[in-house]
């Protein structure tokens, strides 16, 4: 039996606690994440004598993190209350639980996050861009 499934249960989480004692809530409901990692830059370290080009692997450049949100005022006050580093974390769940709990992976990270309404028009859903700037990796937690 293969282990595929779709992004339906997927969800933005909000930590609370520290190290191994973290507990995390549901923060928004998302319409998309974005990717959760990257490759890594490669640095070149060819020389004159080399037959082809010969790279050595470099720094991860994770971007900016943003999500989509259908725009509720008290989901976001709720954002735009927090400052400063926060603990967040993407979960996918296989649709058992009554309540996030990551059964399919949980990806955490900390970073600063900012919310801003999006542009709209005709027959076009209030939305909102959450960006959240990482200051650590993308993690996989148990």
């Amino acid at each position: 039996m293969a282990n595929e499934s779709t992004t339906y249960q997927s969800y933005l989480m909000k930590g609370t606690g520290s190290g191994s004692s973290v507990t995390y809530s549901k923060l928004v409901d998302i319409k998309d994440y974005p990717d959760l990692g990257g490759a890594p830059e490669r640095v070149e370290i060819t020389t004159l004598s080399d037959g082809m080009r010969r790279y050595l692997k470099g720094i991860q450049d994770t971007e900016d993190i943003t999500f989509t949100a259908n725009y509720v005022l008290a989901d976001y006050n709720t954002i735009k209350a927090l400052t400063g580093q926060q603990k967040f974390a993407v979960f996918f769940d296989d649709g058992t639980a009554t309540t996030p709990t990551g059964s399919l992976g949980k990806f955490a990270f900390e970073g600063e996050i900012d919310v801003y309404v999006t542009g709209g028009g005709v027959n076009d859903p209030r939305e909102m861009q959450i960006t959240i700037t990482p200051t650590t990796e993308i993690e996989v937690v148990s």
